[in-house]
């Protein structure tokens, strides 16, 4: 079995974040979905647990910051191409997020742009060119 990743994010209202997420093509998986969290699938390894707040307090004891105001961190994810970075951007505009809260970026051989869902959690949609990957560091410091 591969490893797998859950991202668990707080969210102040569950079916709105629900609706954004399927939005974006995330699908919900029932098996791990109640009143309480939302598990959204992107991949057959990478899954979003949308959690109210009073939920995800029973995780944690520290201080949940407000994502509309703080960063704690930046969720960046691949794309298989330059349009479906924009595409993905697009749709989460559509469902009610906000585009690019972190400046664009264009190095040629990687594309990538940003995007924040309802809560204010910020996702990075990037490509990164497979032949720059392959050639290593010194090809990506000078391309684009």
């Amino acid at each position: 079995m591969p490893q797998m990743i859950f991202v668990n994010l707080p969210v102040a209202d569950l079916q709105r974040s629900t609706a954004f997420y399927a939005a974006l093509g995330f699908t919900r998986d029932a098996r791990c979905s109640n009143e309480q969290a939302a598990c959204m699938v992107l991949s057959d390894t990478i899954s979003v647990m949308l959690l109210t707040h009073d939920f995800w307090a029973t995780f944690t004891d520290r201080r949940r910051v407000d994502p509309a105001r703080e960063a704690q961190v930046l969720l960046c994810v691949s794309r298989p191409d330059r349009a479906a970075v924009d595409a993905i951007t697009e749709a989460a505009v559509a469902a009610g997020g906000t585009a690019d809260p972190c400046p664009a970026q264009d190095h040629g051989f990687m594309y990538g742009r940003s995007f924040a869902d309802p809560d204010g959690h910020i996702w990075e949609p990037v490509w990164m060119s497979a032949e720059a990957i392959e050639k290593g560091p010194a090809e990506m410091s000078h391309a684009g």
